[in-house]
C-alpha cells in the first residue's frame, strides 16, 4: 500500500532520521573535542553513525564514505546500512569533517551526511577535486572553473552590483594555493582563509549576508565536493568541479569507479533527485553550534534540508541521559 511518504520521494519522515544520524555523530565526537586523538574521534564518530543508520528504514549503500573496503572497517564505499526495508538510496557520509578542528577544539567541525535516490550521486574517489562555488540569486554560468580566479571574482561583483572590495573569497590556507590567493588579493578583493572544513566552505557562499563570504575556490577533497554539491542542491546556487588525480593510479581507479577526470561537474552531475542533507555541529562555527553538554544532557543544533521540496531546517535538540545514549553506541 502506498503511504503519503512513499508517495512522496524519500518522504518527510526520512528528513527527521538523517538529523538523528548526525546527531548521534556528533554528540560522540563532541566527547574528545580538543584531546589532540584524530583517529579516536574519527572512529568513535564513525561508530556511531553507523548505529544510527541502521536503525532507519532504508536499503542504503555508502557510495561515499571512509575509504575502500580494506582501508575502512565501518562506513566503506560499498558497504550496505539501514534496516533493508524502505526506499533505496545511495549515501555520502563524513562522520567527522575537520578531523583536526575537532582534535584541537577549533571552530566548524561537523557530522555530515547526504542521502539521494538510488543512483543520485556521484561516485567520486578519494582525491582531490578542483572546485569553485557561489551561492542562489545570480546569473546562471556567472563562474566558470576554466575562467581564472581573478575573472570569477570580477564576474560575481559586476553581478552583485558592488566594489571588487567587497568581495570575499573563501579559500583552504594550503601551499598549492598560494597562486590563487594572490590572484584574488590583487584584485581587490579579500580572502578568508580556512584550515579544513571546505563543505562548511561552500555552504557559507549561500548566505553572504551572514557569513561574509561570496565565492568559494580552490582544491579539496574530492568527497567533500559530493557533499557540499548535496547541500547546494537543496539550498540552491552554482557550483563546478573537475576531479585532479595526482598519479595514473588515481585516475585508474576514478574510471574503475566510473567518474570522468576530464568533466567539469556541475551540482546536477554530482547531487541529482530527491536529497537529503544533514550536518549538525561538533564544534561551534560559522554555520553551526557544537555539541554542549550540560550534565547529563547535551544539546545540538542541525542543519537538515531536503531537494525537492526545498525546506531549510535549524534544529536545535536536547538530549537526556547522553551518558547512557553513548554508552549504547
Amino acid at each position: 500500500m502506498e503511504t503519503e511518504d512513499s508517495a512522496d520521494g524519500l518522504g518527510r519522515t526520512l528528513v527527521l532520521e538523517v538529523g538523528r544520524v548526525t546527531e548521534g555523530a556528533a554528540i560522540a565526537a563532541a566527547k574528545l573535542r580538543g584531546r589532540g586523538d584524530v583517529k579516536a574521534a574519527d572512529k568513535v564518530a564513525v561508530d556511531a553513525m553507523r548505529k544510527e543508520l541502521g536503525r532507519i528504514n532504508i536499503d542504503g549503500i555508502v557510495v561515499i564514505g571512509e575509504g575502500e573496503m580494506d582501508e575502512a572497517p565501518m562506513l566503506y564505499i560499498g558497504e550496505v546500512v539501514g534496516s533493508g526495508m524502505g526506499p533505496k538510496v545511495d549515501i555520502a557520509v563524513d562522520p567527522l569533517e575537520g578531523t583536526t578542528l575537532c582534535a584541537k577544539s577549533m571552530p566548524n567541525a561537523l557530522a555530515v551526511l547526504a542521502l539521494s535516490e538510488r543512483g543520485g550521486l556521484l561516485h567520486a574517489p578519494d582525491m582531490y577535486m578542483d572546485k569553485v562555488a557561489v551561492g542562489p540569486g545570480l546569473p546562471e554560468g556567472i563562474v566558470d572553473l576554466d575562467t581564472s580566479p581573478a575573472d570569477n571574482i570580477l564576474a560575481v561583483a559586476k553581478a552583485k552590483g558592488v566594489p571588487v572590495e567587497e568581495i570575499t573569497a573563501c579559500i583552504l590556507d594550503r601551499p598549492r594555493h598560494a597562486d590563487i590567493i594572490k590572484s584574488v588579493r590583487e584584485t581587490g578583493a579579500a580572502v578568508q582563509l580556512i584550515s579544513d572544513g571546505d563543505i562548511a566552505g561552500v555552504i557559507w557562499t549561500t548566505d553572504p549576508d551572514q557569513t561574509g563570504i561570496d565565492i568559494y575556490l580552490g582544491s579539496g577533497g574530492a568527497p567533500e565536493g559530493v557533499l557540499a554539491a548535496a547541500a547546494l542542491s537543496c539550498i540552491g546556487g552554482q557550483m563546478q568541479c573537475r576531479l585532479l588525480p595526482q598519479n595514473d593510479e588515481e585516475r585508474v581507479r576514478a574510471e574503475a569507479m566510473g567518474a570522468d577526470v576530464n568533466k567539469k561537474y556541475s551540482i546536477d552531475d554530482m547531487a541529482s533527485g530527491d536529497v537529503i542533507f544533514s550536518a549538525t555541529g561538533i564544534t561551534s562555527g560559522s554555520l553551526l553550534d557544537g555539541v554542549q553538554f550540560r550534565g547529563e544532557f547535551a544539546e545540538t543544533e542541525t542543519l537538515v534540508m531536503r531537494a525537492k521540496t526545498g525546506t531549510v531546517r535549524r534544529v536545535k535538540t536536547t538530549f537526556r541521559d547522553v551518558g547512557l545514549k553513548l554508552a549504547q553506541l
